[in-house]
């Protein structure tokens, strides 16, 4: 009788202790995925465009009567385009219309990171260089280079371009076609010159690249670090008992 008994113990024991085993690996598993890691590689040829739309727009307005490269014919009394003005900061919200319609790379809060960093540093860039050259504007205005629209403008493009290039290329390449309009739209207004947009243009698409650069490997750093300390010092894991079951937590400070 008695070792009838201890045999069923045995069996019991036997059986419950794989299951708490692997329910606590599938917790410890989870717990390692609270923060995941998104792997980014960088492709220094990213910066081979930006660099040399800056680099066009700078030589422009270096050279004396070169600001628009003998491409564009003004007239003084124009009748102002004023959206510009709205697609300006539109523009950096592009990306979460996309979202609506596709299937991004990144998640929001992630996209919504990126904005803010590349935005950040495309205002440092742009607000340092318009009271450094000091370049007057076609309608005699201050502060002309680069353009500050334009930079804005194709920052949100590219950032759409960056999120959907391999899922959506209508969505990728259709924030382009907006911020061009924003561009031409500051040569109409003789708000600009053309060295000035396209620099700008190179500005917003130099922020954005220098954003996924810096953003990601801070981001999984962060990622690496919580993960680790979640699965090194919270345990949970399934119980079981004659009168049922349970969950056993256990946390070390």
């Amino acid at each position: 009788m008695k070792v009838s008994f201890y045999i069923s113990i045995f069996l019991i024991i036997a059986c419950l202790s794989p299951v708490s085993a692997q329910g606590e690996t599938l917790q410890r598993d989870s717990l390692k995925q609270k923060m995941p890691v998104v792997e980014y590689k960088f492709n220094a040829k990213h910066l081979i465009l930006p660099a040399s739309l800056i680099t066009v727009g700078a030589v422009g307005t270096a050279i004396d009567g070169m600001n628009d490269f003998h491409l564009f014919s003004r007239k003084s009394d124009v009748k102002k385009i004023r959206v510009d003005d709205y697609l300006e900061w539109g523009m950096l919200g592009w990306v979460f219309v996309c979202d609506l319609m596709g299937k991004e790379k990144h998640n929001w809060v992630d996209q919504l990171m990126l904005v803010t960093l590349a935005e950040g540093m495309n205002a440092t860039m742009t607000r340092t260089l318009k009271y450094t050259v000091k370049e007057t504007r076609p309608d005699g205005g201050p502060y002309s280079f680069p353009s500050g629209h334009t930079a804005n403008a194709f920052l949100g493009a590219h950032m759409a371009y960056k999120e959907f290039k391999d899922s959506s290329p209508v969505l990728a390449y259709s924030g382009y076609a907006i911020a061009l309009f924003v561009a031409g739209s500051r040569l109409y207004n003789n708000r600009h010159w053309v060295a000035d947009v396209v620099a700008g243009a190179g500005f917003g698409i130099l922020s954005v690249e220098l954003a996924y650069l810096t953003y990601f490997p801070i981001r999984n750093a962060i990622a690496r670090k919580l993960n680790h300390w979640a699965a090194r010092n919270m345990v949970v894991a399934p119980t079981f008992n004659e009168q049922g079951g349970g969950i056993y937590f256990s946390y070390a400070f």
